[in-house]
């Protein structure tokens, strides 16, 4: 059998499960969100200032594009467990959330003196974050992975990658609301390094997982 043969047939078999596929995609987010939000509480909690700090714009700032490259990987991750899914249109809303934190680095340096560049990058969390986001979430990343493990991506690296960078996305959700470093320039720098970490797990762990 060809392979495109091969991939056509296994995308009819994908399609005929998809809706069980799709119910576990759903399940699998609420219970990562879950098991997330039990690490955060139990880990750390909010700041202190936490009802002051959701006044100021970039604090916000940090759950949208957070949250933003969570759910697109998320959206991205479904689409890659069935082969013959649209990924490719799917995957170019993955650069959103890195397009503007890369606008907001750019308004920083214009607005603040170069002086200030230094303490901005480095802030006062910068080992907590880079502990913490993969601790929040290694479970959501398993969870995922423990489902992509039942649908037949055709790019297993690429797919725990993505797995990674939701799963990241999540737990880097969760952390924003502890750290005090709201600077674009810090998030950029290590929120994205934490996330990564997560990423590179997902794409070694996922060709073992999800072998067809």
């Amino acid at each position: 059998m060809r392979t495109d043969d091969l991939i056509r047939a296994i995308s009819a078999d994908a399609a005929r499960r998809s809706p069980p596929l799709a119910a576990a995609w759903w399940a699998a987010a609420a219970l990562a969100v879950a098991v997330a939000a039990v690490a955060f509480f139990v880990l750390l909690g909010p700041r202190a200032d936490f009802a002051l700090a959701v006044e100021t714009p970039r604090f916000l700032f940090k759950f949208l594009v957070t949250g933003l490259l969570a759910a697109s990987a998320f959206v991205l991750l479904r689409l890659l467990a069935r082969p013959g899914a649209p990924a490719s249109r799917a995957a170019p809303f993955l650069a959103l959330a890195p397009l503007l934190l890369a606008a907001a680095v750019v308004i920083e340096f214009v607005v603040i003196p170069p002086a200030d560049y230094a303490a901005r990058l480095v802030g006062s969390n910068l080992a907590l974050c880079l502990t913490f986001i993969p601790l929040i979430g290694i479970a959501p990343l398993a969870v995922f992975l423990g489902v992509l493990r039942y649908g037949a991506p055709t790019r297993p690296v690429f797919a725990g990658a993505v797995a990674g960078i939701a799963a990241g996305g999540l737990a880097a959700t969760f952390y924003a609301a502890h750290c005090t470093d709201d600077s674009p320039l810090f998030v950029a720098t290590w929120y994205s390094l934490a996330i990564a970490s997560l990423a590179c797990v997902g794409a070694l762990a996922a060709p073992r997982l999800a072998r067809w």
